[in-house]
């Protein structure tokens, strides 16, 4: 029996760290807004590097019977855990400062997923269109870490067991591990891309990857030329992706494989001689930046995030190029010293720790940032933090209606299916009485609730798509939910059906007016009578917490400084079209809350919008109330 022997580990290669540069800088310029749309791909390069280094470390201890889990997972608590609890334990500090108590109760869960490596998992059962925020997470970046650490728990014990029961399959086994992770990506994709896009298993493959080059399975790149073929072709395959791919791509499944790839590539030319890629990946200022991908990976994310948090303090900052650049550099700098005085510390050097020590020592710090997460759970998010007139608006915090409610049952959501909308309830026969139906977006589906108790004398209903305008024509993919929703609606049932008003609603965007306009067009020529609402007078921020930290920090007053312009103009331009182009009834929603100024409660201590743009209940109802004062609503 032969004994395939793993291949010795790689000596220092500049290259690679310039290569963690890229990856690192992509992630930052995505979040960063810039015209890298789709910089989340940096942390697949990542995966790659990583599966690269680590594996051909591990499995070259294993062939010398050296691999010990306990000197394994030393090395990775000096890499992970001091950096980590540095910056969870600074966050955690601006949390108590800038957070409302439900904002604080969800730092608080991803702080303690984040510490015992889960919170992939955490943020994939939190996803949803009224989740909370991404930028009010400031531990979301983590989730990548957890899919590492979930695989370096798993891929020591995998290759130990082979290793013992069938040592000549090793190669086999990886590259069978490889394909079935990137074929269950792949399938998984479009029946969820939450999972598809947190779960370790299917990120698995692109470790695998990395494993795949350290052993030398692949045939190796020995001329120059293809060394510059090789590195230049991985490099654009980062690039491309990094530049063309968006929050619409589907991801990542198939859809990863380019940048994977194109890492793989830039490794590989690496390993045989220096390419053109090469040299400009080792100079210097762009090593630097990947020797400290680490820190300032860690630190970005929450830098971002504060600053979107704070901007009751610093409005604007990010908002131009001036800022983000702002931003950049704050990163950069806090990466450079988390990695100054944080990371080598505690990896070389006269200080750095013995084993007990550096166990001792992170699961103390471990422990006392447990305790502060789970005194954060306890306590409901410290609410004495604020004064008791703004802890039951603080309570509307992303109060959004779940889909068990009375209101949200005509409202369908990317996760449901076709079948789910409720036509013997959601479009029920006429009944004698004046009719209205109400269709739109998630803004009809908290419009609805308000118009259904103010006119209880006529039969109002609903159907309405999350995220999703009612537009008769639009680029939606034809198979979507959505656009099967509305095709159905626009062509099968309101053909067939007459209403009194049909009431379109939305939250409106510049380029969708004019199809808006073909919308209403359409609708008059079946001979229904059309009734277009227009934007809510939304805030930059959700208006519960802004309210908040007004009532614990400044002015009631300043809140009109937070207001969206945008709106305004949406609604100023849909009026003048619905007046004198389309000829049909239009609701400004500025018009009926905004006299002389725009509401900001619509009932003692209850707010207006419950996040950014939405409704309450209670503002449903002050809407509607409004619409039936001004005869708005035949």
């Amino acid at each position: 029996m032969t004994i395939q022997r793993a291949k010795p580990p790689v000596s220092y290669r500049s290259d690679i760290d310039g290569l963690r540069a890229v990856a690192v800088l992509v992630v930052v310029f995505g979040h960063l807004g810039t015209r890298f749309t789709g910089g989340f791909i940096g942390v697949d390069v990542f995966f790659v590097i990583s599966g690269y280094l680590i594996s051909g470390m591990m499995m070259a201890e294993m062939a010398r019977q050296e691999f010990s889990l306990a000197g394994f997972y030393e090395r990775r608590v000096r890499r992970i855990i001091p950096a980590l609890v540095v910056m969870v334990a600074v966050v955690s500090v601006l949390v108590y400062r800038l957070f409302v108590p439900l904002e604080t109760v969800g730092f608080a869960k991803s702080l303690l997923a984040t510490l015992f490596s889960v919170s992939n998992f955490l943020f994939w059962s939190e996803s949803g269109y009224f989740d909370v925020a991404s930028s009010l997470k400031p531990l979301l970046h983590t989730w990548s870490l957890a899919v590492e650490e979930q695989f370096y728990i798993f891929f020591p014990l995998f290759l130990m067991g082979v290793r013992r029961w069938f040592p000549s399959r090793i190669k086999t086994a990886i590259l069978v591990a490889t394909a079935v992770s990137l074929i269950a990506a792949a399938v998984a994709l479009p029946h969820g891309r939450e999972a598809a896009f947190y779960f370790s298993p299917l990120r698995g493959w692109e470790l695998l990857a990395g494993t795949i080059l350290s052993q030398h399975y692949l045939r190796p790149i020995r001329t120059r030329l293809g060394r510059n073929l090789a590195s230049a072709a991985g490099l654009f395959l980062i690039l491309i992706p990094a530049l063309e791919y968006s929050d619409g791509t589907p991801f990542p499944g198939l859809a990863a494989i380019p940048p994977v790839l194109g890492a793989a590539l830039v490794i590989a030319a690496g390993e045989t001689g220096s390419s053109i890629v090469g040299r400009m990946l080792s100079w210097r200022p762009v090593v630097f930046v990947g020797l400290i991908s680490y820190s300032l990976y860690l630190w970005h994310w929450p830098i971002i995030v504060f600053q979107n948090t704070a901007s009751l303090f610093f409005p604007g900052v990010a908002n131009n190029g001036r800022g983000k650049l702002l931003l950049l550099g704050v990163s950069l700098a806090l990466g450079a010293l988390s990695w100054r005085f944080v990371e080598e510390p505690f990896r070389k050097g006269p200080m750095r720790p013995n084993r007990s020590t550096l166990f001792w020592g992170s699961s103390v710090a471990v422990a006392g940032l447990a305790f502060a997460g789970l005194a954060m759970v306890v306590t409901h998010g410290w609410p004495g933090r604020f004064p008791p007139e703004a802890l039951p608006v603080l309570n509307y915090t992303f109060k959004a209606r779940t889909p068990g409610d009375r209101d949200w049952l005509c409202v369908i959501e990317a996760e449901k299916q076709f079948s789910d909308l409720k036509q013997d309830g959601c479009l029920a026969p006429p009944d004698g009485r004046p009719s209205a139906f109400v269709i739109g977006d998630s803004h009809a589906g908290v419009v609805w609730p308000g118009l259904a108790r103010v006119y209880p004398d006529g039969q109002v209903l609903e159907a309405a798509t999350v995220g999703c305008r009612p537009l008769l024509k639009s680029h939606i993919d034809p198979q979507s939910l959505c656009r099967r929703v509305w095709d159905f609606l626009y062509h099968d049932f309101l053909p067939r059906r007459h209403f009194d008003s049909v009431v379109i609603v939305g939250r409106w965007q510049k380029d969708e007016i004019a199809s808006l306009g073909e919308t209403v067009i359409y609708l008059k020529s079946l001979g229904q009578q059309v009734i277009v609402i227009g934007p809510t007078p939304e805030f930059d921020v959700p208006e519960p917490r802004l309210l908040g930290l007004v009532m614990r920090y400044g002015n009631l007053a300043d809140i009109e400084r937070y207001r969206s312009a945008e709106a305004r103009e949406i609604d100023r331009s849909i009026a003048h079209l619905a007046r004198d182009e389309w000829h049909v009834r239009y609701v400004s929603m500025f018009d009926d809350l905004c006299t002389p100024k725009c509401a900001v409660f619509a009932a003692p201590h209850v707010p207006l919008l419950f996040d950014r743009d939405h409704l309450t209940l209670e503002g449903s109802v002050m809407l509607a109330t409004a619409i039936r004062e001004r005869h708005q609503l035949p």
